[in-house]
This record gives C-alpha cells, sequence and structure tokens, in this order.
C-alpha cells in the first residue's frame, strides 16, 4: 500500500499528465491551421506520450490497491501570435512536468518507498528526455524557422515523426 500522500501527488501528476495531452491537442491544431503539418504532427505525438504517461501513472495507483482519483481537465488558455510561442509553452510546461515529479520522487524518497522511487525512475529520465527534445525544437527553430525555406524544410522533417509507446513494466 502506499503512503497517502504519494497517492495524493500521483492522483494530481495522473491530471497533470492529461492536461499536457490536452494542451498539446490544442497546439496540433494551432499549427495544422496555420498549415504546418509538421509541427502539428510533432504535437500530436507529444499528445499520445502525454496520454500515456498519464495512464502509466494511474495504472501504478490501481496496481497499488489505491483509488484513482480524476479531476476535472482544464482547457488550454494559449493564444498564439506566432509560430514560436508554442514551442516556448511547451517547454516551460515540460519544465514544471520535471518539477512535479521530482517532488513526488522527494516524497517517496523521504518515505523510504522504493518501489515508487524505482516507477518513477523512468519517468525522471523521461522528462529529462522530454526537456531536451522540446529545447532543441526552441533552438532550432531559432535557427532555421525565421527563414520561410528553412521553416519549410523543419516542417517537412517534423512530418516524420512518429510514436512509439513507452515499454515501462509497471
Amino acid at each position: 500500500m502506499l503512503n497517502k500522500k504519494t497517492v495524493d501527488l500521483i492522483n494530481s501528476q495522473i491530471n497533470k499528465e492529461f492536461y499536457s495531452s490536452y494542451l498539446y491537442l490544442d497546439m496540433s491544431n494551432y499549427y495544422y491551421a496555420k498549415n504546418l503539418n509538421g509541427f502539428g504532427n510533432w504535437f500530436a505525438i507529444q499528445t499520445q506520450e502525454e496520454y500515456a504517461h498519464a495512464m502509466l501513472f494511474l495504472k501504478y495507483v490501481q496496481n497499488n490497491g489505491e483509488t484513482v482519483t480524476l479531476n476535472a481537465i482544464a482547457a488550454p488558455d494559449k493564444a498564439y501570435s506566432d509560430f514560436k510561442q508554442p514551442l516556448e509553452t511547451s517547454l516551460k510546461h515540460e519544465i514544471s512536468i520535471s518539477a512535479s515529479i521530482n517532488d513526488i520522487y522527494a516524497e517517496a524518497h523521504g518515505l523510504k518507498d522504493f518501489k515508487t522511487m524505482q516507477f518513477l525512475n523512468w519517468f525522471v529520465k523521461e522528462q529529462g528526455e522530454e526537456e531536451q527534445k522540446s529545447d532543441d525544437l526552441n533552438k532550432r527553430f531559432e535557427l532555421f524557422g525565421i527563414d520561410p525555406r528553412g521553416l519549410y524544410l523543419l516542417d517537412a522533417e517534423l512530418a516524420t515523426r512518429t510514436y512509439t509507446a513507452p515499454s515501462l513494466v509497471i
């Protein structure tokens, strides 16, 4: 059985992961509406990844005999005035998600809840990768996105991204 505070933090994280999925779906829709289908695809893949993360947290709570508490998912409240803003928002959001997962990890560490710490190890690594991918995309946009030909090529490259489901065993 898990500590109540740990369960509460993980339930909160489930909601944050579903919100992340919703936020990235909104960004995907923004880019598709602007005819940047590669960027739209990139964020559609992010949508799937975040949904999968939520489901992994949810399954962990269930597998430990605890109750999952689902809360309302807030609508994304961002209106973007240029192509760079969703990229910047994405990076800031990933940093906040990393901090949230680190908070759960710190709670588990304080309780010597090694099972939860081991479960979270994958997410800590994954968040490092998420931040890096988002930061790289921001930097590449800075380099190439201002030039229409560079934007076209970057968009074409992002269109090739595919989804791979996580292989975490919980």
